[in-house]
């Protein structure tokens, strides 16, 4: 019982409570960033999937394109085609890759969040032992005071609440 009021009047338990507090916040914030960085993979994994349905489709018209043109065996068309799929899977893996980077940032902000959660709690768990050690002090002190200092005289040096 005189521990939580000695918490309660030094203010340790409110520095306790506001440590806790953000550390809550902290750890809220990360659940969502890692939530955003599995959107983020899902997102960049559907639209991989539409690209490369895409990169079907322009395939098939160049070559298409290159046949009406009666050009399909040409070595400039065979050129066309390749550097063509070249570059459609070029774009596939970025999308995918960017995907990879945006998850991968979301990931290292929740791991952030969480260590300033705890650095905030272990702040505040700091903070609330110097606030005890500070009211402490002032109670022994006004009791040294109460009690006469040195002299020996007083009013036999007990503090009440």
């Amino acid at each position: 019982m005189m521990s939580g009021l000695f918490e309660t009047l030094s203010g340790a338990k409110g520095l306790r409570v506001e440590g806790k507090s953000a550390q809550n916040i902290a750890n809220y914030k990360a659940e969502v960033a890692e939530q955003a960085a599995k959107s983020i993979k899902l997102q960049s994994a559907f639209d991989q999937q539409q690209q490369a349905k895409e990169a079907e489709r322009i395939k098939s018209m160049v070559a298409a394109n290159i046949g009406a043109a009666g050009a399909a065996g040409s070595p400039v068309a065979i050129d066309i085609k390749t550097e063509q799929a070249k570059e459609l899977e070029l774009e596939n893996l970025l999308i995918g890759f960017e995907g990879e980077v945006g998850a991968q940032r979301q990931k290292s902000q929740a791991v952030l969040d969480r260590l300033q959660g705890s650095l905030s709690k272990l702040s505040a768990k700091n903070a609330a032992r110097r606030a005890n050690i500070g009211f402490g002090l002032q109670l022994a002190t006004l009791g040294f005071a109460a009690s006469g200092g040195f002299s020996g005289g007083g009013g036999g040096g007990e503090v009440s609440f």
